[in-house]
């Protein structure tokens, strides 16, 4: 099993998702987000960043991060990043349609561009579908996942950029979780950590 790390704020919602034990048997430390400049990462083999993180401690740490990948780990991140971060971040925002499940013949947008992918084995196209925070143009090379009509990324894997890998979407499933709301995103979740620390990618 890959050693998982967590970025974690200390708020409500991290604690109730990451601390829950079908998700935290799979995390091997919580990295409190002030500490993280501190904290050596060596002994990780993922690094999951979740959504609703404070931008100016993120930024600050963001060389850290980013070596990290260039040493072969595996960087996880979540929901709407608009701070330019990410290797080869394209980044575009869009607004977010939080209720067109209301809409008469609604249609969330979302399409599942390889659905052979193995985390598909896990995890299906309606448990990543709530809603989601803009859309990623990822460089030639990366694989794109999950992605709208008009073919912006919300879920892509990048092996190019660095000598690890990132996993990047723009939902935001440890919110909502956290938040109580949203049954998608358990079933998500429940897919998801086993498929990252399983070793499938």
């Amino acid at each position: 099993m890959r050693k998982i790390a967590i970025l974690y704020s200390g708020n409500s919602v991290h604690h109730k998702t990451f601390y829950d034990p079908r998700f935290k048997k799979y995390i091997a430390s919580h990295i409190y987000l002030p500490e993280l400049a501190s904290t050596a990462l060596d002994e990780f083999d993922v690094l999951y960043v979740p959504s609703q993180l404070n931008g100016h401690l993120l930024l600050q740490s963001k060389e850290k991060i980013i070596n990290f990948a260039e040493n072969g780990g595996i960087v996880a991140v979540f929901g709407p990043q608009p701070w330019t971060w990410i290797p080869n971040q394209n980044w575009e925002e869009r607004p977010t349609n939080f209720w067109w499940w209301l809409e008469k013949d609604a249609k969330s947008g979302l399409n599942l561009v390889n659905p052979d992918y193995h985390l598909f084995h896990y995890i299906t196209l309606a448990d990543v579908t709530w809603h989601h925070h803009g859309v990623y143009w990822p460089i030639e090379g990366c694989e794109v996942l999950i992605a709208t009509d008009d073919g912006g990324a919300i879920f892509y894997v990048d092996q190019v950029s660095t000598k690890g890998t990132w996993i990047v979407a723009t939902i935001d499933p440890d919110y909502h979780f956290g938040s109580y709301f949203m049954p998608a995103t358990e079933r998500f979740l429940l897919g998801f950590f086993p498929w990252l620390a399983e070793g499938k990618i």
